[in-house]
């Protein structure tokens, strides 16, 4: 999320790997990394939703429409998984678990999905377009346009989404997903770069501040509990070898 509207002119390192599908076609899955070190982006070469869609996983209980993000949420390591137009977006679960590792069986599952056919997403796929809806203020309408036309595309190119939640008071609530979520460059991004767009555009806004839905707080909570335990067992073995 860093430099969003400043971008350095060197790409991101992008790898691949190629399955042969019983020989009827060829699948070629490239990685893109991220502005979060935490999260790795997949490109598979084919349409997962329409242009513009996205969809957020942040963990396996949401995922029960999505075959491929349940395939995903079976491999130790995984945190959340975020799809958009061409792309899944993986994230794991801290620094302690390495790419290296994760990244040849989240290969196999992605190769081991496509060749099964079966759909990304079961059932219809609410769109995430920032649609105005009649009598609508034309500021939120304004904000809006703005996220779907200038904003939004260049946060999925880096595997997340920004979706507005509202505006009051001259404080715009956005909710950041994908690669965005708990990035630590996300902060400075929605001040430095969002903030500064929508204010260049509609003077009125005051702020533009994150937030996170129930959910989120919830399964963060827990993963904080989860490490503090692991981290509790891991002293207990050291102190006991000593």
């Amino acid at each position: 999320m860093d430099g969003l509207f400043n971008r350095s002119l060197i790409p991101r390192p992008i790898l691949g790997v190629t399955m042969n599908d019983l020989g009827r076609r060829f699948l070629f899955i490239k990685t893109q990394e991220t502005p979060n070190p935490n999260s790795l982006k997949f490109i598979p070469g084919k349409p997962l939703l329409e242009e513009g869609q996205t969809v957020d996983f942040p963990n396996i209980s949401t995922a029960s429409n999505s075959p491929l993000s349940k395939m995903l949420f079976r491999i130790d390591g995984v945190k959340s998984v975020f799809i958009g137009h061409d792309f899944i977006t993986v994230t794991k679960t801290d620094e302690d678990v390495e790419w290296k590792l994760l990244k040849p069986e989240i290969f196999a599952t992605l190769m081991d999905f496509f060749a099964t056919n079966l759909p990304v997403i079961t059932g219809t796929v609410d769109s995430t377009e920032e649609e105005s809806v009649e009598n609508e203020d034309e500021t939120v309408q304004m904000i809006k346009e703005l996220l779907n036309t200038r904003i939004r595309p260049i946060v999925q190119e880096d595997g997340g989404d920004i979706v507005f939640v509202s505006y009051e008071d001259g404080v715009v609530k956005l909710k950041m997903q994908g690669s965005c979520t708990n990035c630590p460059s996300s902060v400075v991004t929605l001040k430095s770069g969002v903030q500064n767009m929508l204010q260049f555009y509609v003077p009125e806004i005051k702020a533009v501040e994150q937030i996170e839905d129930e959910l989120e707080i919830r399964t963060k909570a827990e993963f904080e509990k989860f490490n503090k335990q692991l981290e509790a067992k891991r002293n207990k073995s050291a102190e006991s070898k000593e």
